[in-house]
């Protein structure tokens, strides 16, 4: 059993995001996993492990237990049993949703949520992790670190040219972008990731699989989607969810060629 972080719940320690212990085991946690509404088990004893700077896929059909699962991962909905540990010391069990994003874990939902009254530049300052009270955020200023993470970020993501247009112009797949950036100006650590391409135009598909690869090895993402094409273009390991379990884990070609997932997922 992993061991029990110190902190009461609910704490939001500034240290977690500066000490998660990967050094003998991954990155993301969940063993034996169950979680039950109105007598449906949308998990059922489910295992993951997410390693340090992985790019995982999870795939399945609707109701697999894909949303439930990230549910569990930021603390939106708490198991009926089972461990959730983020590194070898972090209980997410332990803390809530806020603590989670502080600890380092991020996640975009599908539909992008950024301020369109706000330009691109400041949709990512108004992200940076900083102090959020009010006080603070009313008479901070940034300092020269700041822009240039800004600035760095704004490159990442492809929308440095755009940075004085209010995020209300940008396209479906740049507010996508912009999105994503607002999740790296808070340093995250591990970034889930739904249904990034709906959406989108193929231009704009082929600019989000370049930027996720580029944010592998330095973050560890873990990406829900249903576009297999879009899936075997970003991954090196699939997880196949079916019935609220891990069903099969591998790469793309194997994932495709398993008699279960072509019976439940693929329509064989």
């Amino acid at each position: 059993m992993m061991s029990q972080i110190l902190a009461p719940k609910g704490a939001a320690s500034p240290q977690f995001h500066d000490f998660v212990d990967t050094r003998h085991g991954p990155i993301l946690y969940l063993e034996d996993v169950s979680v039950s509404f109105d007598g449906f088990r949308a998990l059922n004893h489910l295992s993951l492990y997410i390693d340090a700077g992985e790019l995982r896929c999870l795939i399945g059909p609707n109701g697999a237990g894909k949303t439930t699962l990230m549910d569990v991962i930021t603390g939106k909905t708490r198991p009926d049993s089972g461990e959730v540990f983020f590194g070898q010391t972090i209980d997410l069990l332990k803390l809530d949703e806020p603590a989670i994003a502080q600890a380092g874990i991020c996640r975009k939902f599908q539909k992008p949520s950024v301020f369109d009254a706000l330009t691109v530049f400041e949709n990512l300052e108004l992200a940076l992790k900083t102090d959020k009270r009010t006080w603070p955020t009313l008479f901070s200023k940034l300092n020269g670190e700041q822009r240039d993470r800004i600035q760095e970020v704004m490159l990442l993501i492809g929308l440095a040219g755009l940075k004085n247009q209010p995020a209300g112009i940008l396209s479906h797949g740049q507010k996508q972008w912009l999105e994503i950036g607002m999740l790296l100006m808070q340093e995250p650590k591990v970034m889930l990731v739904d249904e990034p391409i709906a959406g989108m135009t193929h231009q704009e598909v082929e600019r989000t699989a370049e930027l996720l690869l580029s944010l592998q090895g330095k973050h560890s993402i873990v990406v829900v989607e249903h576009d297999m094409e879009f899936v075997r273009s970003i991954a090196r390991k699939v997880t196949v969810l079916h019935e609220g379990s891990v069903l099969t884990e591998g790469s793309m070609d194997e994932v495709q060629n398993d008699p279960r997932v072509i019976q439940v997922y693929l329509g064989g």
